[in-house]
């Protein structure tokens, strides 16, 4: 058994597109169920899903979490799901109609722990003149390419499987414990790094995935965040999260004041790859140069605001078992 899980809040008309989508699947009706938790919706969400319960043979499962956060939602998913591959997508998402026979098979065939697919950008305006493919992690469509690649702690780490197009087997999550409620989507804000958090549990604790193309879904990204205020912010707020993620995670054992000196290497080459692009105007290169630093000081907040919360007593976040 498969369970689809989505997690949703105010996007009834997008919800029921994805959905309509996942019912469709190139799977025999009784080989998966969908599980969709409303995180305190305000719109027809519930009417939405009980009007495509009522016109599908697959079973669609309501769920209600009203604790805001993104991660209380799925932690509550995950305790109802009956699935053995749990496999995950939001509610902007289209997944092509192979999506989950192509997760089936790339389990089926490498044995694998946890899988990423592809995702590709659905456009509701044309990118700016300024926006490169470096970029396309804050709007969630990352594409890792189109070869099947072995994930592992060390390994392709640039690979990260994120919410919208991920699998994950049910004996990873009893071992490592839930989604991080201090992490992730909140209305109103540009908080992050949930699925991050949880890729690094999963490689920490020696278990290996796989990231197959052919399990593609296109990510709608919407027309108000191409533009450069919401990626500064996205940045920022992305580098005090990362910086966070460091203490327990460590990427290296090499630091300088308290930050990993390859990280400083990275803000001096980005410093110069600024200038040069302002020299030649090349848009493209600028923003991506820019960005990072933005990300750079959002990464040294966090460190060293971290730093003076431990001195003063301060504790970790404590991660959710399930």
């Amino acid at each position: 058994m498969i369970s689809v899980i989505i997690a949703t809040r105010d996007r009834a008309r997008l919800l029921e597109t994805t959905l309509d989508a996942v019912v469709r699947q190139e799977c025999p009706a009784g080989t998966f169920e969908v599980i969709v938790v409303d995180n305190a919706s305000v719109d027809d969400t519930a009417a939405v899903v009980a009007s495509i319960e009522h016109r599908t043979r697959v079973p669609v499962v309501y769920l209600s979490e009203t604790r805001p956060g993104k991660s209380h939602a799925l932690n509550m998913a995950i305790t109802r799901a009956r699935g053995e591959l749990l496999v995950f997508t939001d509610d902007d998402v289209l997944p092509s109609p192979g999506w989950l026979a192509a997760y089936v098979s790339a389990f089926e065939e490498t044995d694998a722990d946890f899988g990423a697919g592809r995702i590709v950008p659905l456009w509701e305006a044309p990118p700016p003149a300024w926006m490169s493919p470096a970029l396309y992690g804050a709007l969630a469509i990352p594409n890792g390419g189109n070869r099947r690649l072995r994930l592992a702690k060390g390994l392709n780490e640039h690979v990260m499987p994120i919410g919208a197009n991920m699998a994950i087997r049910r004996h990873v999550i009893e071992h490592v414990g839930g989604w991080n409620p201090n992490l992730g989507k909140l209305e109103g804000t540009l908080r992050t790094g949930e699925d991050h958090e949880f890729a690094l549990k999963m490689m920490h604790a020696g278990f290996t995935g796989v990231y197959e193309p052919s399990a593609w879904v296109q990510h709608r990204v919407p027309a108000e965040r191409l533009r450069l205020a919401y990626f500064q912010r996205w940045f920022n707020n992305n580098g005090i999260i990362v910086a966070g993620l460091e203490e327990a995670y460590p990427t290296t054992a090499r630091y300088v004041f308290n930050v990993p000196r390859y990280l400083w290497r990275q803000f001096g080459g980005d410093v110069l790859a600024l200038s040069g692009a302002v020299v030649t105007c090349d848009r493209a290169r600028a923003a991506g140069a820019g960005l990072r630093l933005g990300w750079f000081v959002g990464y040294l907040r966090g460190r060293w605001n971290r730093r003076t919360t431990t001195r003063r007593g301060g504790h970790a976040i404590a991660v959710p078992r399930v």
